[in-house]
């Protein structure tokens, strides 16, 4: 009998029993359908606040470009995505990338996946909040008609208390399982698609009508990634648009309580992949028609409003009183999306306790609610320090902590790409089919991101990248970035004294069954 077999049984830890071979960590199965779990990948990457946060900055990168950049994004993603739908069926655990890339490279590189997934996440949760916070105070002064309320969000004690009253909301609702998350996120994320195609639809009539001076016509250019001024621009506009693509993997790691847990996660993650790509080519090429990407007045690039673009174009482009619409859209994509995020996090860490790589006891489980409870509060917490902490530091923290995700992002999914390539090596000439889609299509998306994360590490060591701040001369993106990525080697290194048989393999190999839930 293993560690895993002997821990205590049913609801709140791991439960260890074998049932033909399979052991369970208890979760609620049969929770979601395809369309709920395609919900959930569209939830979690927030295009309505990605669009808000990054359509600026990225304009300002790449110029006319954006909508190839926001293309460019996209092959990457689609790649790992069938990456991450080939490990699915073969190993459907909530621990994704922790899990997959353990048994394909071994403990220590699996471990540091696993944490390049759940810092990226601690660092969107606390911009997600960020932008719920201040969108909430926004639509509050809009309401009422008050300077007065909206200026309430530039008090920093007031930003952050309210910050933190959204944060354990959420935390609450994610602790309650997915079924009250499914609920919640159908009314969310159909308000925010609705509203943005009401956007889409008034910006285009803006622009054939010429409203604004700073409109253009549209080009086919705008859809050539090489026209981008210089290859230090395109990959900072690159990994921009990698962020705003984050998120659709929280599909697979709600695997174990999806219907059909081998295959539904892996399409419902490919849905939610083409539902953003098209919201987000619609919404910038309006959205340049409309008013530009040029740095003066409402053009895109305008520092004064690229990093809250909605903030800026709602009562030009929909006027006051549809304006207000698209406040409250960001306010529910952000809110949406700070709830589902918490769904990758917590099972990520649940995984990693129940495979003995974190403290046994992140892989409670609620007996009644079915969900990594203590992982999920635990998150919750982290969440707010960390926006709290970062907040009273930087003045510049939402756009600093924007670009090191980036980093972050293309860590673990470059990891887990090429951990599928790695893993399926004997399987690739069995038929075309898994050449293609085991080995190829990994193996490309991999070298993709590796490659934005590497010119993204040389780039961000100059302090002009991101907001320009800096830490003792370098970047603060760079020491953001690379800070965190060296914490989690220390926390490595001091699990590894405390759970040795993980690091020595012995618990988690590539002929290990996985820790499914029950059915």
């Amino acid at each position: 009998m293993t560690q895993l077999d002997a821990r205590p049984q049913a609801g709140d830890t791991v439960r260890g029993a074998s049932d033909g071979g399979v052991r369970t960590k208890g979760l609620g199965g049969n929770s979601v359908g395809l369309m709920g779990s395609a919900v959930i990948g569209v939830s979690t990457v927030a295009p309505v606040y990605c669009l808000t946060s990054t359509l600026g900055s990225t304009a300002g990168e790449v110029g006319l470009q954006m909508p190839a950049v926001f293309l460019a994004g996209f092959l990457p993603m689609l790649l790992v995505a069938f990456a991450y739908r080939e490990l699915n069926r073969v190993m459907p655990d909530c621990g994704t990338s922790f899990t997959w890339t353990v048994k394909a490279f071994g403990p220590r590189l699996g471990w540091m996946c696993g944490w390049g997934l759940v810092i990226a996440t601690i660092i969107v949760l606390s911009n997600l909040a960020g932008v719920a916070t201040s969108y909430f105070w926004l639509l509050a002064g809009e309401i009422t008609g008050s300077e007065s309320v909206a200026a309430l969000d530039d008090s920093k004690p007031v930003h952050i208390l309210t910050c933190l009253v959204l944060i354990a909301i959420a935390t609450a609702i994610s602790y309650r399982g997915m079924t009250a998350t499914k609920g919640v996120q159908y009314a969310l994320v159909g308000l925010q698609l609705l509203v943005l195609a009401v956007f889409v639809a008034m910006a285009f009539q803006k622009a054939g009508s010429g409203e604004f001076s700073t409109g253009l016509d549209f080009s086919f250019s705008w859809l050539n990634p090489f026209a981008v001024q210089s290859f230090a621009a395109f990959t900072a506009g690159l990994s921009l648009s990698i962020f705003m693509y984050w998120g659709w993997d929280a599909c697979l790691t709600a695997n174990e309580e999806t219907t059909g847990s081998d295959r539904t996660p892996g399409r419902a993650a490919l849905i939610a992949m083409v539902v953003l790509v098209g919201s987000y080519l619609a919404t910038g090429v309006a959205a340049q028609m409309a008013v530009g990407s040029g740095d003066k007045g409402l053009g895109l690039a305008n520092p004064e409003t690229s990093d809250n673009v909605f903030a800026a174009l709602a009562g030009p482009v929909m006027g006051p009183g549809l304006g207000i619409l698209l406040f409250l859209a960001v306010l529910a994509s952000a809110a949406a999306s700070l709830q589902t995020t918490f769904i990758p996090v917590a099972r990520t860490v649940l995984a990693m306790s129940a495979y003995e790589a974190l403290p046994p006891s992140y892989a409670r489980v609620h007996p009644r609610f079915k969900t990594p409870g203590r992982a999920t509060v635990v998150a919750g917490v982290a969440t707010g320090v960390f926006y709290t902490v970062m907040t009273l530091v930087s003045e510049h923290v939402l756009v600093d902590t924007i670009y090191a995700l980036g980093l972050m992002i293309c860590f673990y999914y470059a990891l887990t790409a090429f951990a599928c390539a790695w893993y399926f090596r004997r399987e690739l000439l069995r038929s075309g089919r898994d050449f293609v889609f085991k080995g190829l299509f990994p193996l490309l998306g991999g070298v993709l991101l590796a490659a934005v994360f590497g010119k993204t590490l040389y780039d961000m060591w100059d302090p002009a990248y991101g907001s320009g701040s800096a830490v003792f001369g370098v970047g603060s993106v760079f020491v953001i970035g690379v800070g965190l990525l060296l914490l989690g080697v220390v926390l490595m290194l001091v699990m590894q004294r405390r759970s040795p048989a993980f690091f020595r393999g012995e618990v988690l190999t590539k002929d290990t069954p996985s820790l499914v839930t029950a059915d």
